[in-house]
């Protein structure tokens, strides 16, 4: 009887690999260390591209020139004067009546626009019919152009055969020219602002109600809180980060008003800001020297001002909301 004698192939070990060298292995681990800390850089990369190139450098150009001597007809001739621009806007009296105005019209428009878009809010948080549909119809004012809207209120708001005038000539109430008092001006660009802006603040704090575990709630039922307490004491309380939020997105849009009040009256009148500068804002005034007088150099000073002023109501607004977050611990 034959036996088979295993061959000597069927007992070799497998072949092993080709040792890498200790130097590649080296190169490997550090690149990939390398590309292990840097992909986070690079994704992110295009976005501070955009930004300096579109928000940096303009804002750094924009100082460069609050320096110098520029004018519209002569960008090519440019002479150093140092702080001569701001010292200008800083002792010209048009330039603290552009601040107290858009101060004014900031705090005349923002506190009504978010207490509307607060109670609206609260409205379609509950179990509504047709919630999409009101959601869309809020919003709508928002999709409407600046140009559209102020025109439309700039005919509601005329002096001579307005809307507005004429219900208060048929209640009794009398003829009111809105664009040439101090007053009246201020109130009618701030429903325009009001108009326009409730809607897109009333979905802010809307999602933000939403956002506030149903749990909560409950337990005030429970504990026998009607729905005007719950809505004081959780959601009020629940929704300070966005109400802080919706304050200082609403101050930046206060300091950069300028559609409005343009439009208000048109022409001349609305690039000045009214016979009187009475509802001129820094925007305006801003517009005023860059464009009708063509002195770049202050308007650039302007600019800067208007930065400088944004940052100090930033700090304000978050030294009120660190205080109110430590108080409420």
């Amino acid at each position: 009887m034959a036996t088979s004698t295993p061959t000597r192939d069927a007992y070799a070990p497998p072949p092993q690999k080709k040792p890498v060298s200790a130097r590649r292995q080296t190169w490997r681990s550090r690149l990939w260390r390398f590309d292990d800390k840097a992909s986070p850089y690079a994704y992110i990369a295009p976005f501070f591209l955009v930004f300096g190139a579109f928000g940096l450098y303009p804002l750094i150009y924009t100082g460069w020139i609050a320096l110098h001597r520029v004018e519209m007809t002569g960008l090519d001739q440019m002479e150093w004067v140092g702080w001569e621009n701001f010292d200008r806007i800083l002792h010209d009296s048009e330039f603290w009546t552009a601040v107290s105005n858009t101060f004014l019209i900031g705090v005349m428009s923002t506190v009504p626009q978010l207490l509307v878009a607060l109670g609206l809010a609260h409205l379609l948080n509950y179990k509504l019919r047709a919630s999409t549909f009101w959601r869309t119809v809020i919003l709508t004012p928002y999709a409407t152009s600046v140009a559209s809207a102020a025109l439309v209120f700039a005919l509601v708001f005329r002096a001579d055969g307005g809307l507005l005038n004429w219900a208060l000539e048929f209640v009794g109430l009398g003829h009111t020219n809105w664009a040439n008092g101090h007053w009246t001006s201020k109130i009618a660009i701030s429903v325009i602002v009001i108009w326009r802006w409730t809607g897109y603040n009333t979905l802010i704090y809307l999602a933000a109600m939403q956002a506030v575990p149903s749990d909560l709630y409950e337990a005030a039922s429970l504990d026998g809180a009607s729905r005007w307490q719950q809505f004081l004491k959780v959601t009020i309380p629940s929704l300070r980060p966005t109400i802080l939020f919706t304050i200082v997105i609403s101050t930046i849009g206060s300091m950069q008003l300028f559609g409005e009040p343009l439009l208000l009256e048109g022409g001349t009148l609305g690039a000045i800001g009214g016979n009187e500068n009475q509802y001129e804002t820094l925007s305006i005034y801003l517009y005023n020297y860059g464009w009708n007088l063509g002195h770049l150099g202050p308007a650039a000073a302007v600019a800067w001002a208007m930065l400088a002023l944004l940052l100090i109501i930033a700090a304000v607004n978050w030294l009120i909301g660190r205080f109110v977050r430590k108080s409420a611990v």
